[in-house]
């Protein structure tokens, strides 16, 4: 399966958008997007003009797919399990994407961003109900508790991660022992909770695959 290993900034710059890829940086005066830096490409300016309505499209399902750190395949699938789903599709999209377990390690604060968590998820180091899970796409359900191992609980970007706890909290949906390392995932987040993609517009995904 493809996997981007270009530089990350580079991402959100073509999206300009923060896509929070980086942890820290993201926050900091050094991200790209706060210093105003253009769309990469040799003449970004000639691209800034109007965009189609699958072009409008396309944008927005790359935005989505690059913040959960998806390949398109991956990503394909992901939305058919949501068309298959009872409810409005958009939003069962969002759904499976945040029930995810690296995303459910990152908004834990186990890692600074969805990338470490994905490493971590990969190097076995998180359980779920006491087993080890090392799927980063392992779908987490109300009730289940996602640990760090005991051995791991001291790993630098485990404790830089909770940091954020003290700073920023958990999402709503979630609960989060900062001494056991531990958290566990209540209930299924409602679309308005999910914040940081206030601006997403989930449907046109759902359009752009309807075609």
């Amino acid at each position: 399966m493809a996997r981007y290993t270009g530089p990350v900034c580079r991402l959100c710059r073509t999206e300009q958008k923060k896509l929070f890829l980086k942890g820290d940086r993201c926050k900091s005066d050094k991200c790209p997007i706060n210093k105003k830096r253009a769309a990469p490409g040799k003449d970004p300016k000639g691209r800034t003009g109007k965009r189609s309505e699958y072009g409008t499209q396309l944008r927005e399902k790359q935005k989505i797919k690059r913040m959960y750190g998806m390949a398109e395949k991956q990503f394909h699938l992901t939305f058919e399990h949501a068309l298959r789903m009872p409810g409005v599709t958009g939003e069962n999209l969002i759904r499976l994407l945040e029930s995810r377990l690296d995303n459910v390690a990152f908004r834990l604060h186990f890692a600074v961003s969805r990338s470490q968590a994905r490493q971590l998820v990969l190097h076995r180091h998180v359980t779920v109900n006491g087993k080890i899970v090392n799927i980063p796409s392992y779908q987490i359900k109300p009730g289940d508790v996602v640990e760090v191992k005991e051995r791991s609980k001291k790993l630098a970007l485990v404790q830089d991660g909770l940091k954020e706890v003290s700073k920023s909290g958990v999402s709503p949906w979630l609960t989060v022992d900062e001494d056991a390392v531990k958290g566990t995932f209540v209930q299924y987040p409602r679309r308005e909770e999910v914040t940081d993609l206030a601006d997403v517009k989930e449907q046109l995904v759902v359009e752009l695959y309807s075609k």
